[in-house]
This record gives C-alpha cells, structure tokens and sequence, in this order.
C-alpha cells in the first residue's frame, strides 16, 4: 500500500456522517479521505484497509487505498471550524482512497442490473466481514463505467468493537444479510463461497491485516502485544472464510424467504 501526503484540502462530502473530504495528494491524485479525528475513530479506518484489501483479493472492485498523511499545515486557513478542528485532529496517518470521477451511486431500480455472479460475490464477502452497511437506504456501491466498484467499509469487522465475544461469533451467521442491497440478485451463493475461500487462502487475510499502521492497533486490554492483536484478526477472518459455505447456505435460506 503507498504513502502519499496531503497538499490540498478540495472540499467536504457531506452526505458522509464522518465527514470524509476529497484532498489532492503531492503524486497530484484526489482521494476521498477518511480521517482519523472523525467520530468513528481509529477502528472505522482499521475496518477500511483490511476489508477493502481483502475485497480486492477477492477480486471485487475497490478504488486503490493509499494512506494519506495530514500534516498540521494543511488545515491551518480553513475557514469552516468543524472541518478545521478536524484536520488537526487527524494529524498523522488517515485513509485515502482513490476518487473515481463521475461515478455515481449505484441504484437497484435505476440500475445497472447486477450479474449474478458480481451480486453473488459481494454478498457472501460482506457476510464474511460481517459488513453492516451495504443496504438500499446506504449502498456504499458506486456505479463507473458501468460496473460496481466497493467503496466505505468502515462499518465492517464488526466484532471488533467487542474482543470479548469474538470468539463466539466467528462461525455465526450475518442477520443483517437479509438488508443487502444485492441479495435480490444474488442466484449463486454456492459458487461464490467456492471462488472467495480460493482467493482468500493462502495468506491474504495475513497481508490485509499486514496492511494497518501500527498506531492504529494497541490499547485493547486483551491482547499484550500488537503481534496479538493483528493475530486475532487474523484467526477470526479465517475461521470466517473456512465457514464460509455454511454462511452461503444460511444467506441462500434468507434470500429464498425474501424474493
């Protein structure tokens, strides 16, 4: 994953409630930034890195995450306080990704109609990061020369917020399944879990893991060394992907009582 540094602050996308901001980068990119200040803090950026990387492993549409260094000059004459209080809050290392210029939020009535297997795809990988926002009301799905790219997975990995109980939900279906913006089209849970487990073994969960700064780990009383805690994402991902054509079936049974 490449470092790049913050020069320009362009403006805030305010639909986002963390509100996240398109900024240009010194290798000259614009990238819509999520910043560490914000008030998902530093687990939101934590869920954006590893389940983005492991969508891209699985060979799911992802714009290139890069992380976006904010030095204290660069909110120094913004005039609006929020995002000036912010910036400063987020000195340091924040999450960029690559802005795709006239995307458009993707809209199940307006289409494009998804392929089965896309639909198929992304479903089952967000039950597998046990994502909680890809839903009609947020699809957090952009449409860019007619296909869907996967944008905003600060809401996944869920079971992070509560270390304690992990353990116990790593084989667990995904209730929130049945709000997919996808599942209507959804036809091949089956083959999907086939495809993902073979794109995912073999160390990408390791690498996507691999992938988190340092200081955006530690603080968890559970775990005594950073090596710990990126080894129970680790442990908890897989034991994940190897349950995951149980969790296919389970989607499958939800979606047949929904269409």
């Amino acid at each position: 994953m490449r470092t790049v540094r913050a020069t320009r602050y362009v403006t805030p996308l305010r639909e986002g409630g963390s509100l996240p901001a398109i900024v240009e980068a010194d290798d000259s990119g614009l990238y819509v930034v999520k910043f560490r200040g914000a008030g998902q803090g530093l687990k939101a950026l934590v869920a954006e890195i590893v389940a983005g990387e492991l969508a891209r492993a699985a060979g799911l549409l992802v714009p290139e995450i890069v992380r976006l260094e904010v030095d204290a000059a660069l909110g120094r004459n913004e005039p609006d306080g929020e995002i000036r209080e912010l910036l400063r809050a987020s000195v340091g290392q924040n999450v960029g990704l690559d802005y795709l210029p006239g995307s458009v939020t993707f809209d199940p009535v307006a289409g494009p109609r998804p392929e089965p297997d896309d639909a198929s795809d992304i479903v089952l990988f967000d039950v597998l990061v046990s994502n909680m926002d890809r839903s009609v009301r947020n699809s957090n799905l952009l449409t860019w020369h007619r296909r869907l790219w996967l944008i905003d997975h600060g809401a996944a990995l869920y079971f992070h917020h509560a270390w304690e109980r992990a353990d116990g939900t790593a084989e667990r279906p995904f209730p929130a399944v049945k709000e997919h913006v996808l599942l209507p089209w959804a036809t091949a849970l089956a083959p999907a879990a086939a495809r993902l487990r073979t794109r995912l073994e073999g160390g990408a969960v390791a690498r996507a893991v691999g992938e988190v700064p340092d200081a955006w780990l530690g603080g968890e009383p559970r775990f005594g060394t950073l090596a710990e805690h990126r080894a129970a994402y680790v442990d908890h991902l897989e034991r994940r992907l190897a349950a995951l054509g149980t969790l296919a079936k389970e989607a499958d049974r939800v979606r047949a009582e929904l269409v």
